[in-house]
């Protein structure tokens, strides 16, 4: 005899949750994606790497942004008999997109600043600092409108962090600039654009690791697993626990599948209503099924 019981207390939260998100994207890609323009067009001009490398970062966050908007909206579409989980993977696979994408611009980024280190050219210092300050604005502002979201969900914290590392980034060129007029040295701003490039592939890695990690069904970072096996195991008349499986389906949701072996079936559903709301409070699985079985060869394991 089998029990399953699918808990999904927290649901309604999940669904409303990042909605008015919806504004913040709106902005955050208007915002970036006219600014990518000015940034490139000057860049272009003056022949900064520093600019350049800026831009190709902004535009990479242009992209990121798309990418989580376009995750969230996908994790709302409703399951259907053909997808029964919806499009939630989405959120996991728009971060291993957008961190792949970010690693390959650095790249190429970090390898033109090592050849342009070898033949520096003059550039234009005042232009290079303004550009790069109206940079520093304008993805703190984006930064600030994410700084909530990306307590609980991997994908807000990609757009978080992108945001901050850009006015930082931002920042630098403002400095590389002013160390230009100051010193006259041309190789000020391909350093500057080798820096950017190696403190991007740097925090960009871990994001890369953990939502490839989550894309092959790996257990959450935040998930301690034994743990949670042990919590199910002390529950009285369990006896054994197998087939225990934890895995995300989406950046922000945790689901838990688990055989558990009784002395004896319970005859109501309190059991199950507790073990998946201590589930949901401690370990903030809320997604749990369980499988509860009698154990007639069990009762000597349990007296061992």
């Amino acid at each position: 005899m089998a029990h399953t019981h699918h808990h999904s207390h927290g649901h309604h939260g999940h669904a409303h949750g990042p909605r008015h998100y919806d504004r913040a994207f709106a902005i955050g890609i208007a915002l970036n994606a006219g600014f990518v323009l000015i940034e490139a067009f000057y860049g272009w001009q003056v022949g900064s790497l520093a600019l350049l490398a800026d831009a190709g970062h902004n535009l990479s966050d242009v992209g990121s942004l798309l990418l989580a908007w376009v995750a969230m909206a996908a994790a709302r579409l409703p399951a259907s008999d053909r997808r029964t989980y919806g499009w939630r993977r989405a959120s996991i696979l728009a971060s291993v997109i957008n961190a792949t994408l970010l690693l390959v611009v650095m790249g190429s980024l970090g390898w033109e600043s090592i050849q342009r280190l070898q033949q520096p050219v003059a550039m234009v210092g005042e232009t290079v600092m303004a550009v790069a300050a109206i940079g520093v604005l304008i993805n703190a502002c984006t930064a600030v409108l994410f700084l909530a979201g990306g307590r609980q969900d991997l994908n807000l914290r990609g757009a978080f962090l992108h945001m901050a590392a850009d006015a930082l980034v931002s920042l630098g060129v403002v400095l590389s600039g002013a160390l230009y007029l100051w010193q006259g040295w041309g190789w000020v701003d391909p350093l500057a654009g080798l820096v950017i490039a190696l403190v991007i592939v740097v925090g960009t890695w871990s994001l890369f690791r953990q939502s490839l990690h989550l894309l092959f069904d790996g257990v959450p970072e935040h998930i301690d697993l034994p743990a949670v096996r042990d919590y199910l195991r002390a529950q009285p008349g369990v006896c054994e626990v197998h087939d225990l499986h934890v895995w995300a389906l989406s950046t922000t949701e945790v689901a838990l599948t688990a055989h558990l072996t009784l002395q004896a079936l319970p005859t109501d559903d309190a059991f199950l209503e507790r073990v998946a709301d201590a589930l949901q409070q401690q370990f903030g699985i809320a997604h749990a099924t369980l499988q509860l079985e009698g154990g007639n060869g069990c009762r000597q394991d349990c007296q061992r």
